[in-house]
């Protein structure tokens, strides 16, 4: 009527085999899923949820103290640009479009939209947030914030400045306005040269590396802000430069940079005399409907210097042949252009003396210059003027010859 099961021994290893194994592979899924818990995610990316349900990342590296900087998330900025439209454009740049936008707290805003998110847009986004951010300057265009770098596209978020850029007003689509009178070439010029010279002058010292009209944007009170900072370097304390591969706009790249790579201080100078060239001139860097020695600005303006050409360099609406005091200053600002555009690092002046001579420049124009000489030539070591006219000249109207300069810098 029974029937009775035995279980043989080889029956019952195998079954308490099996239960074990299932046992301790329970207890290894636990163990990982209580690590992976304790130990979140390298990369400091938390998912979370805003008080309207919209899922975005938290980038705890830019919104840390080191960087003070805001994180938006991409559903806000594509409202604040009308999904980007084509409408809200203000401009392309060699790394993204730029939009106009409206945030929720009724700022308005510029919105810069990188153009891919590959390795090395990332690289250029966490650079320009990492000069900008603990940057305070009135002359530089403040950063509000952008997305987190894992964020389905890079945007950056600055201050609107409402009146263009200098090159829209000198040689662009502004230029019919002819709102530059000379006094305010004069602003910009010095306003620029106070930004470049703030950023020399922190620690550690910031190299712009795309010094160019088109990165200078100006306000409703024609009060520079300078822009665009993808390109630019933290420099080492104390060094004298940085071995990297040449980067910037062509026209105003630093010859010796260009050739040596080896980017200084000067090499923001450099370019700095190729602007002082477009305010003089109201022409742009690079021109190829000029003759081929003239399609460079900066090779331009150093042969019309040397061959006392200065007028068929300066542009005739500012008054050069009308007021005195204008062709003293344009003169005086020529000259030290000349001094900037130099071949040779080495001869071109610390940006701290460019901003000096300019403002000493600017008082010519309140008569407190008008009889007393302002040196504008190249100094020694000592700081002192010197005698050498081949160096420097007393005048651009006088012919004279440089040393330093050869007839074709770099095109």
């Amino acid at each position: 009527m029974f029937s009775t099961h035995i279980l043989l021994p080889n029956q019952i290893g195998a079954s308490g085999g099996a239960a074990a194994g299932v046992l301790i592979s329970i207890l290894c899924i636990l163990l990982c899923k209580r690590r992976r818990t304790k130990n979140h995610s390298p990369s400091s990316i938390h998912l979370v949820r805003d008080s309207r349900f919209e899922t975005h990342y938290v980038d705890t590296q830019l919104s840390s103290a080191d960087y003070k900087t805001h994180i938006f998330s991409y559903a806000e900025l594509d409202e604040a640009t009308d999904g980007f439209s084509p409408s809200q454009e203000l401009g392309d740049g060699g790394f993204g479009t730029v939009y106009k936008g409206k945030l929720r707290d009724g700022r308005i805003v510029a919105v810069k939209r990188l153009y891919e998110n590959n390795y090395k847009r990332v690289e250029q986004f966490m650079n320009e947030v990492d000069i900008l951010s603990p940057l305070r300057h009135q002359n530089l265009v403040s950063l509000y914030g952008c997305t987190s770098r894992h964020c389905r596209e890079l945007l950056l978020v600055y201050e609107f400045v409402p009146n263009g850029t200098v090159a829209d007003h000198l040689h662009g689509p502004r230029a019919c306005e002819g709102v530059l009178t000379w006094p305010i070439r004069m602003q910009i010029a010095i306003e620029t040269a106070e930004a470049l010279g703030y950023l020399h002058a922190v620690e550690p010292p910031i190299m712009h590396r795309d010094v160019k009209t088109n990165n200078i944007l100006l306000d409703a009170g024609f009060h520079v802000k300078v822009a665009d900072f993808g390109l630019s370097r933290l420099f080492p304390t104390n060094a004298t430069h940085v071995s990297t591969a040449p980067q910037g706009t062509p026209g105003y790249v630093d010859p010796e940079y260009h050739t040596c790579f080896q980017l200084t201080d000067k090499s923001d100078v450099y370019s700095f005399g190729v602007v002082l060239a477009e305010l003089i001139s109201s022409k742009p860097a690079v021109d190829l409907s000029r003759c081929r020695n003239e399609i460079n600005l900066a090779n331009m303006a150093i042969n019309k210097i040397q061959r006392s050409e200065l007028a068929q360099l300066v542009d005739p609406t500012l008054g050069y042949d009308s007021d005195w005091v204008i062709r003293k200053m344009i003169t005086m600002v020529a000259e030290l252009a000349f001094r900037c555009l130099q071949h040779d690092g080495d001869m071109r002046p610390p940006i701290k003396e460019v901003l000096e001579v300019l403002r000493a420049i600017e008082s010519v124009a309140n008569g407190a210059g008008e009889d007393e000489e302002i040196d504008v030539g190249v100094k020694d070591d000592a700081g002192m003027p010197s005698n050498s006219a081949a160096l420097s000249p007393n005048s651009v109207t006088h012919k004279w010859v440089s040393r330093s300069t050869t007839s074709n810098i770099s095109e």
